[in-house]
């Protein structure tokens, strides 16, 4: 019998060769972008885990503070903490409610990023970046945080509903701003940090300061003055260490009072703050939080405040 050729394999043409490669192509870049997109998913996972963490927010040693209420956190440089304590303290002179202070934080937020900017679009500056062009005030006038604070508060009652309505477009009807929705990104911020500020939650807030600066009382309690006014009168006490003591009228004005004194810790070297049987004392590595008075406890509704 006569053996059949065996079968030959047929060479693939060009043709063939440019599909297989192709697919390969496709495969890969397939491969590249699934592995892009799992990257992408773990790196925000860590990043919403940093940022939802109230201690993990500022590794040591990096300076800053956190409001943590109801679970969520909020959090700020020492710049924005500081003009921050400012704007609540100024709603707390004024018997206002935290909401006004979560819609002054909201828009101060958009406009300035709660710096006092010395410029802006136009003539614009400040905090609110007010404009001196449409009745706000002078420059000068509206560079004092306490008066830009102020000008924002008197603006946002005459709004009607102000209390209850949408806190974008009570901003926006507060500022007139060319992006009327840029508000709403910073509400859910501006809520945590006002109920901290404001007072509403008690030692809901921290900061920590790796390089504070010496002690300066005086400079304290002049702060305080111009901030709170006759709501939380202080009396300074010579030391050493020196202590201003900051008595209330209302248990939030105590917590309101101890977190603004947090947040101007470093700026005026404060060693130690206690307000009703907690304590508090400033680190320059770790964020440190209130714990129970090791040494004799604050009066009622009083805020003691230590330098040096």
């Amino acid at each position: 019998m006569t053996r059949k050729a065996a079968p030959q394999r047929s060479t693939p043409q060009p043709r063939t060769r440019t599909v297989y490669a192709r697919r390969r192509a496709v495969v890969g870049l397939v491969g590249f972008v699934l592995l892009g997109l799992a990257l992408a998913l773990v790196v925000g996972m860590v990043v919403r885990w940093w940022e939802g963490s109230g201690i993990a927010t500022f590794p040591s040693p990096q300076d800053g503070c956190v409001a943590t209420v109801g679970g969520q956190s909020a959090t700020l440089d020492l710049e924005q903490s500081y003009n921050a304590a400012i704007i609540a303290g100024v709603a707390v002179q004024r018997g206002l409610p935290p909401r006004a202070v979560s819609i002054a934080f909201a828009t101060a937020l958009q406009e300035s990023g709660l710096r006092n900017l010395d410029h802006g679009d136009r003539d614009s500056v400040g905090l609110f970046q007010q404009r001196p062009s449409q009745g706000w005030g002078t420059v000068a006038q509206i560079m004092v945080p306490q008066y830009s604070a102020g000008k924002f508060y008197d603006a946002l009652v005459r709004i009607a509903n102000w209390q209850t309505r949408d806190i974008t477009e009570v901003a926006q009807a507060v500022q007139r701003s060319g992006v009327p929705d840029g508000y709403r990104k910073h509400v859910e911020r501006a809520k945590v940090l006002a109920s901290a500020l404001s007072g509403e939650t008690a030692a809901a807030f921290t900061c920590l300061a790796t390089q504070p600066r010496a002690a300066d009382s005086s400079g304290y309690a002049a702060l305080l003055k111009a901030t709170y006014g006759g709501t939380a009168p202080g009396t300074l006490v010579e030391g050493p260490p020196a202590r201003v003591d900051v008595t209330v009228a209302a248990d939030a004005t105590v917590w309101s009072v101890a977190a603004a004194s947090q947040a101007w810790a470093s700026a005026f070297g404060v060693t130690r703050i206690a307000a009703a049987e907690r304590s508090w004392h400033p680190s320059t590595t770790d964020l440190p939080l209130w714990a129970s008075a090791s040494a004799t406890p604050a009066a009622a509704r009083t805020v003691s405040v230590t330098f040096g």
